[in-house]
């Protein structure tokens, strides 16, 4: 039986008993072993395998795991370390991502549930001939409910890790390991919703007692996109390891190497698909190592088993929203859209990167929601950080469509709002004004972030262009438009029907090497020999207006047929 594909699993558990397909990760495990440090915190993009890496941490550590999990994996060929440690910890996993309240009341209830919850997994403590009944009333503190709600105070609450931490050690004898994973989800949230100050201020009394001044610790593990130590969120921990995107340690575990992926592709007999999952899901540079992001590999590899036909998709941005390269596009100048532009069309640019940011930081200056850009996963690095310094690009297709996709958003939200200018760009196109259609449209070229020339294949470039003038034609909400709809011997680009049953049909083109005249007169003669005026002419259009538009840059030509 051909195992599954893991679309959506994070458990480690679920992988191994379930008979999901797994690329072995295990020896992540020695490596932090042998490169030993108190507090460790791993900074990486999301869907990176953060979190299936965490749930390996804890079936490896904790007391009462199933060894067999790991039966055939790299791991146990370490048999002195799997001896000394498999097995052999209390371990506290907490996952943040799910702290996500509308305001800092409720974000502080689900963080209490999220501990509560944790603790509950312990309720044998109550019974531990090994704790005191002061002991056991900690641990009541954590645990007792209220209308289905955990009431901790908020001094039990800071002290909730640690206090779990003390119960654990002295029940078992043995220190510690706290795993918590998207630590930086809480201050995210609070951030877009206005309460960050008052949760910075309850995360950093909860890390700094559980990892700070903690006797009972024996070593952590924190995962997340950011780093974020200028918060004081890490005050004072000395003993903290920073692993982030520009380290080479650990690299090639998150995300899938050629390796990994050609290994999957040949297991379910996908080969012929290597190019085309490269183009669209690799490029990401972690340190010295090339990587594929795995949520994309997987769930692109099941689509295929399904439909061997099926396009790759943008799986990667549609798993949540896209507020940071919004924030960033909206508050572009010139000189920022310009290098937008180029890496648009493939090239790089050298950009100061700061990985310490706070999140009350990222409006204060356009270079740091670069940094932001690169940390998170829509940019990448080429080459190796020099002096602060990266060369940033954007790492493959996948991404480059959702760069084009929010630019159209956001150029669709700014032109709209200026109703006036947008209703007498529209009213010249039935009224065959092309002077006025290709003066406004050149102003509204050079206010925006265009594609330019080198990279990118033409039609990638003419569909842009397409999408940009659908967008602003669709003001008019007494059209009916139609983009790439059939007629006559083939597809039009765009075909309008007005109320007054005017026709119009426009053809774009880019124009290679800036010959617009020609590029124009190629679209007008394209709409002749392609008859896309005949399904204008069978729905009794008593007037039909051909254009060709073509666009170089942020040049256009506009000519009427």
């Amino acid at each position: 039986m051909r195992k599954k594909l893991p679309v959506g699993i994070e458990s480690f558990e679920d992988f191994r008993k379930e008979d999901f397909y797994y690329v072995d990760k295990t020896m992540f495990i020695a490596d932090l072993l042998y490169n030993w440090g108190k507090v460790n915190l791993f900074t990486r993009p999301r869907r990176f395998g953060k979190s299936l890496n965490m749930s390996m941490l804890r079936s490896f550590f904790e007391v009462g795991t199933d060894k067999t999990l790991f039966d055939g994996l790299k791991i146990t060929q370490e048999k002195e370390l799997c001896e000394k440690y498999m097995g052999k910890f209390p371990v506290i996993s907490l996952t943040m991502k799910g702290v996500d309240g509308l305001d800092f009341e409720s974000a502080k209830e689900q963080l209490q549930m999220l501990i509560g919850t944790q603790a509950e997994r312990f309720a044998f403590l109550l019974a531990s001939d090994r704790l005191t009944e002061n002991d056991k009333a900690k641990y009541r503190s954590l645990t007792s409910l209220n209308n289905g709600n955990y009431q901790m105070t908020d001094a039990v609450l800071k002290n909730s890790v640690q206090t779990l931490c003390y119960l654990l050690s002295k029940h078992y004898g043995s220190k510690v390991i706290i795993l918590i994973d998207e630590y930086d989800v809480p201050l995210d949230k609070a951030f877009q919703a206005g309460y960050y100050d008052k949760m910075v201020s309850l995360i950093r009394n909860l890390f700094s007692n559980a990892l700070k001044t903690n006797e009972y610790l024996y070593f952590a593990v924190l995962t997340g996109c950011l780093r974020i130590s200028k918060e004081s969120i890490f005050t004072g921990l000395n003993n903290l390891k920073v692993h982030t995107i520009t380290d080479s340690r650990y690299n090639e575990y998150f995300g899938f190497t050629d390796e990994d992926v050609h290994g999957m592709l040949e297991f379910y007999g996908l080969e012929i698909y290597t190019d085309i999952i490269k183009e669209w899901y690799d490029g990401y540079q972690f340190g010295g190592v090339s990587v594929y992001c795995p949520w994309d590999v997987i769930n692109y590899c099941d689509a295929l088993l399904e439909d061997p036909e099926a396009e790759p998709e943008n799986y990667w941005a549609n798993t949540s929203g896209n507020v940071m390269l919004r924030r960033f596009i909206g508050k572009s100048d010139r000189q920022t859209r310009s290098e937008i532009e180029r890496l648009i069309a493939g090239e790089s640019i050298v950009k100061t990167v700061n990985q310490e940011l706070t999140y009350s930081e990222l409006d204060r200056s356009i270079n740091n929601l670069w940094s932001v850009l690169f940390t998170t996963g829509y940019l990448t690095q080429r080459g190796r950080k020099s002096r602060g310094q990266c060369s940033l690009v954007i790492p493959n297709r996948e991404i480059w469509e959702l760069f084009i996709n929010q630019i159209q958003e956001w150029f669709h939200e700014e032109s709209i709002a200026d109703t006036k200018m947008l209703q007498r760009f529209c009213e010249a196109f039935p009224k065959g004004d092309a002077a006025t259609v290709e003066e406004m449209l050149n102003g509204y070229l050079w206010k925006s972030i265009s594609i330019r020339d080198t990279a990118v294949r033409k039609e990638r470039k003419e569909n842009f262009f397409h999408g940009m003038l659908l967008g602003l034609l669709q003001f008019e909400n007494n059209w009916e438009i139609e983009s790439n709809a059939e007629s006559g011997d083939g597809y039009s680009d765009i075909a309008i029907r007005t109320p007054n049953r005017t026709g119009v049909v426009i053809e774009v083109k880019y124009a290679d090497g800036g010959n617009l005249e020609k590029a124009c007169e190629a679209a007008l003669e394209q709409i002749e020999t392609k008859k896309y005026v005949s399904s204008l002419q069978r729905d009794g259009m008593k007037e039909i207006i051909k254009y060709g538009i073509a666009f170089y840059k942020k040049q256009c030509k506009v000519l009427e047929g």
